[in-house]
């Protein structure tokens, strides 16, 4: 019931062209989409234990990788291009399960290919003393392993692990503050 004075609103014609031509537009978009899904391309695809979208382009899913930052993704997409001979912008979807296997064998190998010792994440390892270059679990676990072998030699970084101080020698002045916030109290 519309209100003394007041006229009830009339739904606008307008309003309603809109919302189809939207409608309209959404439904072009979804049809691409089907349309891509028929030519084969995998909606995810798992790589080094790390399940990717399929439409990534390979350059661009390295670094979803962990232990492979922007440096490194360059020469090993050079690497698996040269190796495999799958270039390096292909959606990632569209490979093949071998193709997905041997990607693997070349990250899960890094270390052992020619690449130079500062793309390496683990230089001289304490265990084994060599270049190495873990990714993914091995790596968190290296780290792991690593900060345990401070704290346990009461290095200054271990102590500063062991009371949940800032370790790379940051200032903690104002930052990095936990716990109730402490303050001058007033006399009555």
């Amino acid at each position: 019931m519309a209100k003394a004075g007041k006229k009830p609103k009339k739904k606008d014609a307008s309003k309603k062209v809109k919302s189809k031509k939207v409608k309209e537009k959404k439904e072009k978009k979804g049809a691409g989409h089907k349309a891509e899904a028929k030519k084969g391309l995998r909606g995810i695809v798992r790589i080094a234990g790390k399940d990717l979208k399929g439409e990534l382009k390979l350059n661009r899913a390295l670094l979803y990788i962990r232990g492979i930052g922007h440096s490194l993704r360059n020469v090993v997409a050079k690497l698996i291009s040269k190796k495999l001979g799958i270039p390096h912008d292909v959606q990632i979807g569209s490979l093949s399960d071998e193709q997905i296997e041997s990607i693997d064998n070349i990250l899960m190998n890094l270390s052992d290919k020619d690449l130079p010792a500062f793309l390496l994440n683990r230089r001289k390892d304490m265990a084994t003393g060599q270049n190495v270059h873990v990714i993914m679990n091995e790596l968190a676990f290296a780290i792991r392993q690593d900060i345990e072998f401070k704290k346990k030699t009461r290095t200054w970084q271990g102590y500063r692990h062991m009371r949940g101080k800032k370790v790379r020698g940051q200032r903690t002045k104002n930052t990095g503050r936990r716990g109730l916030a402490v303050g001058v109290v007033r006399k009555k």
